[in-house]
């Protein structure tokens, strides 16, 4: 086969492949199902969602742009590692729907005044920026939060109707 063939046929499966994952439909949350507490794997790029000790469902989330390691500061771009708490909901966040993380605690503005920073706050579990939820699951490939944790529309719209203020969160590194 020539290269032009084997370019050719290399974009259409590309194309295809692509369009398949985009696509392809993934598991809901149960109606009516109510999350009782999130843990968070940073190095997994994972949230998995519980309900009564039980497994509910497992998202693949995006991450600050400088994920390694817990947050220290406001601009480090980094997601914080601890335990926290979901302290509010916003249906007309810049992205999308948001669920508020208790970020900073006591032993995070205690870091943050020790290395003379501001521990900083205002993070979420949070969709896409407005208008740009048709990037959908491709948002996983890259971690662009400012130190928030990424979601498609979709997750976000699900967790935000199953989960009530005050759920517990555990962010680990």
């Amino acid at each position: 086969m020539n290269k032009r063939k084997t370019i050719t046929l290399s974009t259409i499966f590309l194309f295809l492949g692509l369009t398949i994952y985009y696509f392809y439909p993934e598991e809901r949350l149960p109606k009516n199902i109510v999350i009782d507490k999130i843990l968070v794997y940073k190095s997994k790029r994972q949230l998995l969602a519980y309900s009564n000790g039980q497994l509910i469902k497992t998202y693949k989330i995006s991450l600050g742009g400088n994920p390694i390691g817990k947050k220290e500061s406001e601009d480090d771009s980094k997601t914080p590692e601890g335990l926290y708490h979901i302290d509010g909901k916003n249906r007309y966040s810049d992205f999308h729907k948001n669920l508020g993380i208790s970020y900073p605690n006591k032993s995070d503005d205690a870091n943050a005044k020790r290395l003379s920073l501001k521990a900083g706050g205002a993070v979420k579990v949070h969709g896409l920026p407005n208008k740009l939820g048709i990037i959908g699951k491709f948002q996983r490939w890259y971690d662009w939060t400012d130190g928030c944790i990424g979601l498609t529309d979709q997750e976000i719209d699900e967790l935000y109707s199953a989960v009530k203020t005050g759920t517990p969160i555990e962010i680990k590194p």
